[in-house]
């Protein structure tokens, strides 16, 4: 599985160290830093921004987004372009971005499937695109509660065949976490974990912690990467981790 951290990360300094030999995730509205991921990561993937500008209450600038992707898709170190979505949206709605406003090949796209649409919407999003994004809205908008555990259990079952592997390549939207990424046979996730949890002093107390935030970014990052993913949708084995998780 492939770990996308979002920027940015500051100071540049801890930026430089996580990024190098590792993957970056980048938004639209936040995109000063990716000169600096699309030089030393290993690869990175453009994140349209939406869910940024939908807690921050901004609207979309969809024009702009489709201009920064022509500028920077064909770097080699470019991965995927999620596809523009509006978070509480109707499926019609996204359904016009995706399959009618979208102005590059299908290859490069990834759609998004919001956790409160329906599951038919995740069946066509599979058989058209070779990877589809999974992001947390609505009642299901926080992941890893018991709420989404049981809403994600049913995209995968959509999601999955009979096997219990996946009919297209599945990124977790801010999934990166590993009692997420255990569970679920994700190809990538992303957070902004390494970004958030260096700034704040108090998490970092104790004899042996680290002060700068270039060997915080480092701790988190490797907190977060060697949790090996699943490779199958097991139903009955989650059901067992909910009730062992949630039990009181």
């Amino acid at each position: 599985m492939i770990a996308y951290h979002g920027g940015p990360i500051w100071p540049e300094r801890a930026a430089l160290t996580v990024w190098r030999n590792r993957h970056a995730m980048m938004s639209f509205a936040t995109p000063e830093q990716l000169p600096t991921a699309a030089a030393i990561a290993e690869s990175f993937a453009l994140d349209n921004g939406a869910y940024s500008n939908w807690k921050a209450g901004k609207p979309a600038d969809w024009e702009g987004y489709y201009a920064w992707i022509e500028q920077w898709h064909r770097h080699p170190g470019f991965d995927f372009a999620v596809i523009p979505d509006v978070v509480d949206g109707n499926e019609a709605e996204n359904d016009s971005l995706v399959f009618t406003q979208w102005p590059f090949n299908r290859s490069i796209g990834v759609p998004v499937w919001h956790l409160h649409e329906s599951l038919n919407r995740l069946e066509v999003l599979l058989g058209e695109f070779p990877r589809v994004a999974l992001g947390s809205s609505g009642e299901w908008a926080n992941p890893g509660t018991q709420r989404w555990w049981a809403r994600m259990a049913a995209a995968m079952e959509t999601a999955c065949n009979s096997q219990g592997r996946p009919k297209a390549k599945l990124h977790g939207l801010r999934m990166l976490n590993p009692t997420i990424v255990r569970h679920l046979p994700l190809a990538s996730a992303d957070s902004t974990t390494v970004a958030h949890g260096i700034i704040i002093d108090k998490r970092w107390t104790g004899s042996y912690q680290p002060t700068n935030k270039e060997t915080r970014a480092l701790v988190v990052a490797n907190m977060l990467e060697p949790i090996r993913p699943a490779t199958e949708w097991k139903a009955m084995h989650i059901q067992d981790q909910l009730l062992e998780m949630y039990a009181e």
